[in-house]
């Protein structure tokens, strides 16, 4: 394992701080997104960015934002590669990341997978006001591909759920 050199930290945090630009309440660092940072001599580094789906149109602006944050901040050569391969999936979503979707009135996707393999996955999808499963789709797309929209039947308030992938 290499251990990242403190510019290199300090360059993953400044990317990864920039906010999703679909889902502002998440950074890049939280939605999983930044998958590697390396400086490649002085002034020069390379960022590694998985988006969230092959034709993610969002991939651009982040790509543009990092360049826009690490310029200033004094990095003037910034190179940011999409990266495909292995696919982004909605377990690299951080807790924190769930925690803020949730707090923000969007259902986080539910776990695909723990650490010693598949999770058994309910079809349920709890409500992010009320916490109640009692749910029903409306769309399978919403404001954006990754998101379907849904109602509770009991607050019978719409939200977004981020869906599994």
């Amino acid at each position: 394992m290499v251990t990242e050199t403190p510019l290199e930290a300090e360059v993953r945090r400044l990317a990864g701080s920039v906010p999703d630009p679909e889902l502002p309440v998440l950074t890049l660092e939280e939605l999983g997104v930044l998958r590697d940072v390396q400086v490649q001599g002085p002034g020069r580094v390379t960022v590694h960015l998985t988006p969230t789906y092959t034709g993610c149109p969002a991939v651009e602006t982040m790509s543009a934002d990092i360049e826009r944050v690490l310029h200033e901040h004094g990095v003037p050569e910034v190179s940011v590669v999409t990266v495909l391969a292995p696919a982004w999936s909605t377990d690299d979503i951080s807790d924190e990341g769930r925690r803020k979707l949730a707090a923000f009135g969007v259902a986080p996707p539910r776990p695909n997978r723990g650490p010693d393999g598949p999770v058994p996955v309910t079809l349920s999808v709890r409500c992010p006001h009320c916490g109640s499963t009692d749910t029903e789709l409306l769309s399978r797309f919403s404001s954006t591909a990754c998101k379907a929209l849904r109602r509770c039947v009991d607050c019978r308030e719409p939200f977004d759920h981020f869906k599994e992938l």
